[in-house]
């Protein structure tokens, strides 16, 4: 079954849970850390001779790339969802970024979407069923580079004992971060991996964590104060962040972000 959620629980959801809030992908007061990533792909950017262009597939709210304006001066966001390319477009607004949005799921966006110098794609590779595909279409649209992060673990593992606490359901332990870059390298790339640790920000437990919980565990509202409990004593310990990226030697293909 993999990460799947058995039929007879999803009969049972009150809502979907695979609808994020946006509220949860809002960008960090600081976009500028010093990660892997950010530093992987800022030094693709700043090798460009002109003015640079990002592609960000499942941007959110925009965290992983608002940061690297400059030295980027547009950056492109694809979503699935509109939420979050109205959060996104709000958020490069508010910093003066040019920017522009394309709703829909990646690849299938991909003939409608331009070239670029450098293609991001930040914890979304977990959620892809065909990853070859996705990968080509990433590698395709990029002139010079694709820096992708995920968790080293799958990213809902964090809830695999909630799982078993509240339907008694066991949860697999993989795949990781390197079943990604085997995938990427049999496709040719010369895929390099660095890896980082990320804290929890967050010191308490909010209502919006709750009702995150809550839905993505199919729960109903009655089951909150179990669902905050849960928060309360979970480990907090740091993530394990896996930053993937691999140059791709477009460089002749130029950027057309028009």
């Amino acid at each position: 079954m993999g990460w799947g959620i058995p039929e007879a629980i999803l009969r049972q959801a009150p809502q979907s849970p695979w609808v994020h809030p946006p509220e949860s992908f809002k960008p960090i007061s600081d976009l500028t850390l010093a990660t892997p990533s950010w530093l992987r792909a800022k030094e693709a950017l700043d090798a460009c001779q002109s003015g640079s262009q990002i592609l960000d597939i499942g941007c959110g709210g925009g965290r992983g790339s608002l940061g690297l304006a400059p030295p980027a001066v547009r950056i492109i966001g694809v979503d699935q969802q509109q939420t979050m390319l109205d959060l996104f477009a709000k958020e490069a607004t508010s910093r003066s970024i040019e920017f522009a949005t394309i709703k829909g799921q990646w690849p299938e966006v991909a003939e409608q979407t331009p070239i670029c110098d450098v293609v991001i794609c930040h914890h979304v590779l977990f959620n892809v069923a065909e990853l070859q595909p996705f990968v080509l279409q990433l590698a395709s649209h990029a002139r010079l580079r694709v820096v992708a992060e995920i968790p080293m673990y799958h990213p809902l593992s964090n809830l695999s004992p909630a799982w078993k606490q509240f339907w008694n359901l066991d949860r697999p332990k993989n795949p990781t971060a390197f079943d990604a870059v085997a995938v990427i390298r049999d496709l040719g790339f010369d895929v390099h991996i660095e890896t980082f640790e990320m804290d929890d920000p967050k010191a308490g437990v909010s209502d919006l964590d709750v009702e995150h919980t809550r839905v993505r565990l199919c729960l109903d509202k009655s089951r909150d104060p179990d669902v905050r409990e849960f928060l309360i004593n979970r480990d907090r310990s740091p993530r394990s962040i896996a930053t993937i990226w691999w140059d791709t030697n477009n460089e002749n293909m130029g950027s057309n972000g028009e």
